[in-house]
């Protein structure tokens, strides 16, 4: 499904990166960081443009295809790895920052996912996520492509679900709220999403 989303010929959540990373870089203060289901490259280029150290892994061909050239355009290096994220090793104690934009996988892969992003942040290593909330589905403004709203509820995420899948780590901020999101033509409009920032 990605890879056939990917090759579209424009960037279908644009070239800009994730507003809420956007603002808030700047609580990586380490420079290794670890960007999961990366897609087109947006956010990876966009880090390693402030001079991060930035590896970037997602599953679908045709989507690294594009971040490797907006990586190229932007003449900055992002190391790109093929890969699900099901099976990629994160590591121990690697990272200095994890970051994870709408990155919506199915519940029990995702509670085993986030274990490894808590096992692979160094001490002092820090996670930014944003995703959608169950509340989305009344938007369609962005969001797991499925029509059942059971399997779709299931892909999304909750403050209090993020709190128990990422034990271990401290809440500097963890909110659930509507925003406007403007990411190219896949995600546009009133979203309903939970944001997070957590330290190890």
């Amino acid at each position: 499904m990605w890879n056939e989303k990917y090759s579209a010929e424009h960037y279908i959540f644009g070239t800009k990166p994730n507003d809420f990373l956007a603002q808030n870089f700047n609580v990586f203060t380490e420079r290794n960081i670890l960007c999961l289901a990366e897609g087109e490259g947006r956010n990876a280029v966009f880090l390693a443009k402030q001079g991060y150290t930035v590896t970037a892994v997602d599953a679908s061909l045709a989507g690294l295809d594009k971040a490797r050239k907006l990586a190229a355009e932007n003449n900055v290096t992002v190391e790109f790895i093929h890969d699900d994220m099901e099976k990629y090793d994160l590591g121990n104690e690697k990272w200095d920052g994890i970051v994870s934009i709408f990155f919506h996988i199915p519940g029990n892969i995702r509670r085993e996912l986030h274990r490894k992003v808590v096992v692979g942040l160094k001490n002092g290593g820090v996670m930014l996520l944003e995703a959608y909330t169950p509340e989305q589905q009344k938007y369609g403004t962005g969001g797991p492509p499925t029509a059942d709203s059971t399997m779709a509820a299931d892909l999304m995420m909750t403050a209090e679900l993020l709190t128990q899948e990422l034990k271990g780590l401290q809440f500097s901020h963890i909110l659930e709220l509507e925003r406007e999101v403007v990411e190219g033509t896949d995600h546009s409009g009133t979203a309903a999403v939970v944001q997070v920032i957590a330290s190890k």
